[in-house]
């Protein structure tokens, strides 16, 4: 279910990018084609989880659109299986009570979320800013250091590479580029809001996605992730890097 009806308007030209829909109402799929097409994006739509492996084993998406609830393979397990391929963005769909869905989702690498019933102006916000920010064409800051160099973590930026303790971290791309923002303006606090605009890139949207990517960040880098070191909250406000 959408909460607006299609409009029409102008078409934004440029290189197009693939997007795969996954989503097994066929009204809904329908427009959101229309919307992401209507942007100059090239879309396909699939109405099941194997289908959706399968497309994308023939023509690998820029992006996807997809729902949780599936017949067959539901969602997560397609955001399992895509994931394990390659650091593919995708935006998942899902029913407004589906919490632990939606932190699982995030948790397996998904990029952001949207609740039905949803606008479809913003999924195609959040879709263009996903596509904005995997492109590379938005950066986390102006003017990056080269390195950073925070105890026992290392991030080395041109190269997209972190190491604790001269190991290295798989990061995705959202984890890298939240890391990147906040320690290159250390003991900076930011609100959860400001993170998810200068991020994310959007203006509006549920903070949880910062709050589990944080959680994923203190996983990955800190001893103990209950006690952090580098990646504090500051209460009230938001979060911390401590050098």
């Amino acid at each position: 279910m959408v909460t607006d009806p299609l409009e029409t308007g102008p078409v934004v030209t440029g290189a197009p990018a693939h997007v795969l829909v996954v989503e097994d109402d066929h009204t809904v799929s329908e427009i959101v084609v229309r919307y992401l097409e209507r942007e100059g994006l090239t879309v396909d739509a699939v109405f099941d989880g194997q289908t959706a492996l399968d497309h994308a084993a023939i023509r690998w998406p820029d992006l996807v659109v997809l729902d949780l609830m599936l017949p067959g393979i539901d969602g997560l397990e397609v955001c399992r299986r895509l994931r394990a391929d390659a650091p593919v963005p995708v935006i998942m769909l899902t029913a407004k009570g589906d919490e632990d869905d939606r932190v699982m989702g995030l948790e397996l690498g998904a990029d952001d979320y949207i609740a039905k019933p949803f606008s479809p102006r913003e999924l195609t916000a959040r879709v263009k800013a996903v596509l904005r920010r995997a492109s590379g064409t938005v950066s986390a800051s102006d003017a990056l250091p080269e390195i950073i160099q925070a105890g026992d973590v290392l991030i080395e930026v041109a190269a997209h590479e972190v190491h604790r303790d001269g190991e290295l971290v798989t990061l995705t791309a959202r984890e890298f580029d939240l890391l990147v923002f906040l320690a290159s303006q250390p003991r900076h606090a930011f609100r959860r809001e400001d993170l998810l605009e200068r991020v994310w890139g959007y203006s509006y949207g549920d903070t949880a996605t910062v709050t589990v990517h944080v959680r994923r960040l203190r996983e990955k880098l800190e001893v103990d992730p209950a006690t952090p070191v580098h990646l504090h909250t500051v209460w009230g406000v938001g979060y911390r890097w401590d050098p």
